[in-house]
């Protein structure tokens, strides 16, 4: 090979590589501004703005926009144990705009960010329903490195979006969810979740198998009954007992006590089934009855009403009112919010005692 070809391609392949980065960085540019015009996940959503359709089951990235519309004056928080609450029964009842912004395996603190998203950005909340799964009350749910799971969430969850939020929006799975938006604007396809963030996961009833039910609701038992009768009440140590600790319970004080002293809080303990906590009488059982008790002591510091489902009732020791050990039906459900709305205004709850309420 020749100086003179070597010189020649060299400067061929200069120029072909200068053309593919700026064919590559223009493919780029317009891929952002594909994703950044439809905004899917509402990143430009602003009070008295309507939130973009929800196409995609990532409630991380899709409720906060929610928020920021400013359409809603009340909220329900917590986990998926709280998202067939339907806000539609919610706010038909209890005169409000209520959106459901419970997560999927929502943290205490990843639930904390979505509670201070709705409290800096909802002038007046009328009603907070928040749901309280047995994770609030173990001893690390403050230590960091439960604060978040295997799903990402944004930056933006707990702040304003900046400028230098959208580059980060460039990838497959946003593509995939904008086009998804433009099908919808398109009449192509329908959302993924309600506008109001309510959307039914749980499997179609029609397919209820009470028997695959069963396989897990005991998975941790090999998917056999177990006999989940209280136990006679274990004495604790005292040394052991007073070394219980619930440190998620300061976050949660923290999070009403911030709150407009206008604001009707509501916390609920949702109606898991049995196999779903500490068995009845056991060590476990006594400790979770503490942090219960440490629950009904805020909540009467703040003037705030407690729902506990959590106990052995007509719903909670049924197998077949669940799909697994946290997801009840949505028979069930429905029995959930009315009573939840009955509570809300002053009345009792259905005599089978379910429901236990301190105001």
């Amino acid at each position: 090979m020749t100086l003179e070809y070597r010189a020649i391609m060299e400067k061929a392949w200069i120029v072909w590589s200068r053309w593919f980065l700026v064919a590559a960085a223009g493919c780029a540019g317009l891929l952002l501004a594909f994703v950044a015009a439809l905004d899917p996940f509402g990143m430009r959503v602003g009070a008295g703005q309507p939130a973009r359709p929800i196409m995609d089951i990532n409630q991380r990235f899709m409720y906060p926009q929610l928020v920021r519309s400013g359409r809603f004056d009340a909220a329900v928080l917590g986990t998926s144990t709280m998202r067939l609450l339907d806000p539609q029964t919610l706010s038909q009842g209890l005169d409000a705009r209520f959106v459901n912004l419970a997560m999927n395996a929502a943290t205490p603190w990843e639930q904390l960010q979505m509670a201070g998203l709705f409290r800096d950005h909802v002038r007046a909340p009328k009603r907070i329903i928040w749901g309280l799964d047995v994770t609030w009350c173990e001893p690390d749910a403050t230590d960091a490195a439960k604060r978040l799971t295997p799903r990402p969430i944004p930056d933006w969850l707990s702040r304003e979006v900046r400028w230098t939020d959208w580059p980060k929006l460039l990838n497959l799975t946003n593509l995939e969810i904008a086009g998804r938006l433009m099908a919808y604007r398109l009449g192509w396809s329908r959302e993924r979740i309600r506008g109001d963030g309510y959307e039914v996961f749980t499997p179609p009833e029609a397919s209820y198998d009470l028997a695959r039910a069963r396989s897990h609701i005991y998975l941790s038992n090999g998917g056999q009954p177990l006999d989940l009768t209280p136990l006679p009440p274990m004495p604790v140590p005292i040394a052991e007992s007073t070394a219980w600790r619930f440190p998620a319970l300061a976050w949660l004080e923290d999070a009403i006590t911030a709150f407009p002293k206008e604001t009707q809080v509501m916390l609920v303990l949702p109606p898991a089934h049995l196999m779903g906590y500490p068995r009845e009488g056991s060590a476990g059982w006594l400790r979770y009855a503490a942090c219960k008790a440490g629950i009904a002591a805020l909540a009467r510091r703040h003037g705030a009403t407690m729902v506990d489902y959590a106990h052995a009732s007509p719903i909670t020791a049924r197998d077949d009112n669940y799909w697994d050990p946290l997801h009840f039906r949505l028979p069930i459900a429905a029995r959930f919010g009315e009573e939840l709305v009955t509570i809300a205004k002053g009345g009792q709850p259905l005599p089978d005692g379910a429901a236990r309420v301190l105001r």
